[in-house]
């Protein structure tokens, strides 16, 4: 087998430009442009129509990330593409109740009913409506959120039989933590946009459930309280985030830190690996990408809450484990037999290109896992937290410039060239403030050198204060890249590490192919 090239990439910009292309190139040409869902690339390649995810879940997924990329970065996008992941939405949405619908098969028509895409549902409306101003996004939005309180009691649960004998559906309930719970995120960003009151109150609604019966104040993990999908609870839990940002609630967000700094560490690494399940069955080295970019969106918010600390565990996560698991080498991919011409079996290697999936901490295949594989869906999740991430790198407001990540960046108020790939950090500011940059905890402050600044300096809760710094000249901040290694601790394995700052230079992989760092 090979080796893969080293193609990982140190840039958010690359990352998530060559994401959204990948969202633009998952359309079923046999299945009227609907996206495909699943993704398989080694041993035998194909695209895949899922019956449970396919226009009820994907289009959610894609349409958040590829129209925040839009507004995050000004990033052109096919409008096309757009417009046929929107026609996937209202085809899940033209069932017989507004809530986001599957079909059986493909040319059937949308009655299975899995709660578990709320989220994703509410995330297409959402992005519709914020993004693209459109009146049947909101109709539908609306609509569903009456539905749910129709249909759903917080004590009682889902009416399966009016939803299965008076409306036909086909309906999967799961847990709440699985289930509606999930959405919780997606009003809070409808509640941001809109205004609409009902969102915010079912965000609430679900908040308090889930705080009832899943959150421990201790913040413990209970695979009987949480369960054993990660996502669902990596995703609740950034929803929770959320929402106490939103309502500035510290409360709320003490139990949001208190669950990150404890029982988040059953079901995550150092570097913000996470697994795709928690069954004991079930023990792999594989992970699932839009985990860690839920774990990611989590520590940003908690970052920007004045925690420093969570800055760096957002930048190590980026750095060590979400950036390189990005495929960016398809060499490896092969061309399947296609004798009946199907679009699933068409190009698989190249619409795979900027793909996000099921990676181990050192490659694309885990070690004992027969198959590689890259969801479609999981693509969208990762990109629109690397949008937020992109925001994250600097904010301005209240006359100060605030550097978070140490990215390379530019906005109208800043430009920052990156110690990762820059000799040394620079800022230059293009419009007047004070400055905040924030120093990795790992950097030695007698070997700290400045360039370009006067005056005094302090160091003050991880941030290196520039009380009046130079408009429109680079100010340069000198410090090694320091070399650490770390041992990443999993249920079968321990892994060890070698880094240069945050970005790790070597992994050890076990013998296996498909890798993204150089063997420790």
């Amino acid at each position: 087998m090979p080796k893969l090239q080293n193609v990982n990439t140190t840039s958010l910009c690359d990352a998530i430009s060559l994401g959204c292309r990948t969202m633009c190139n998952v359309f079923n040409a046999d299945d009227n442009d609907i996206p495909f869902f699943g993704s398989r690339v080694w041993p035998e390649a194909y695209l895949a129509f899922s019956w449970a995810h396919s226009e009820s879940h994907v289009p959610g997924r894609h349409l958040n990330a590829l129209l925040n990329a839009e507004d995050a970065m000004g990033l052109p996008l096919d409008e096309e593409a757009v417009d046929k992941h929107a026609r996937a939405v209202f085809l899940s949405y033209s069932g017989a109740l507004p809530f986001p619908l599957n079909r059986q098969e493909i040319g059937g028509p949308p009655v299975n009913f899995l709660t578990h895409n709320l989220r994703e549902g509410f995330h297409a409306l959402y992005a519709l409506v914020r993004y693209r101003q459109s009146a049947r996004a909101r109709s539908l939005a609306e609509a569903s959120i009456a539905a749910i309180l129709q249909f759903w009691d917080p004590q009682q649960g889902w009416n399966q039989q009016a939803l299965e004998n008076d409306y036909g559906l086909k309906f999967w309930e799961g847990s709440l933590m699985s289930g509606v719970a999930r959405a919780i995120g997606p009003l809070v960003k409808y509640y941001r946009a809109t205004h609409y009151a009902p969102a915010l109150d079912l965000a609430l609604v679900l908040k308090e459930r889930i705080l009832q019966d899943c959150y421990p104040t201790d913040g413990a993990y209970d695979m009987n309280l949480f369960g054993t999908g990660v996502h669902s609870i990596t995703c609740v839990h950034s929803s929770l985030a959320q929402l106490a940002d939103l309502l500035c609630d510290g409360h709320l967000m003490a139990r949001v830190k208190t669950f990150y700094d404890n029982g988040l560490w059953q079901l995550r690494d150092t570097l913000g690996w996470s697994p795709e399940t928690t069954a004991p069955d079930k023990i792999f080295d594989r992970g699932e990408a839009n985990c860690t970019g839920d774990i990611l969106e989590t520590a940003l918010i908690l970052g920007r809450w004045g925690y420093t600390e969570y800055y760096h565990d957002a930048e190590r996560i980026l750095r060590g484990q979400l950036l390189p698991s990005q495929l960016r080498d398809v060499s490896f991919i092969p061309e399947p037999p296609n004798p009946e011409n199907q679009d699933g079996k068409r190009d698989v290697a190249q619409r795979n290109l900027g793909a996000f999936g099921f990676p181990a901490p050192y490659g694309h295949q885990p070690v004992d896992f027969p198959t590689i594989g890259f969801n479609m869906d999981i693509v969208g999740g990762v990109v629109g937290s690397l949008c937020e991430a992109y925001r994250e790198v600097t904010r301005f407001d209240h006359a100060i410039h605030r550097v978070n990540l140490l990215f390379d960046h530019e906005t109208e108020h800043i430009q920052i060239e990156s110690p990762y790939t820059h000799p040394a950090l620079r800022v230059r500011l293009k419009r007047p403030g004070a400055l905040l940059v924030r120093i990795p905890p790992w950097v030695d402050q007698q070997e700290l050198a400045i360039e370009g600044a006067s005056g005094q300096r302090a160091l003050s809760n991880g941030y290196l204060f520039f009380a009046r710094p130079p408009v429109n000249r680079p100010i340069t901040i000198s410090f090694p890249l320091k070399p650490q290694e770390l041992t990443l601790h999993h249920p079968k394995r321990e892994i060890r590490v070698r880094l240069r700052g945050d970005a790790v230079t070597a992994m050890e992989n076990f013998g296996t192919d498909f890798t993204y760092f150089d063997p420790y």
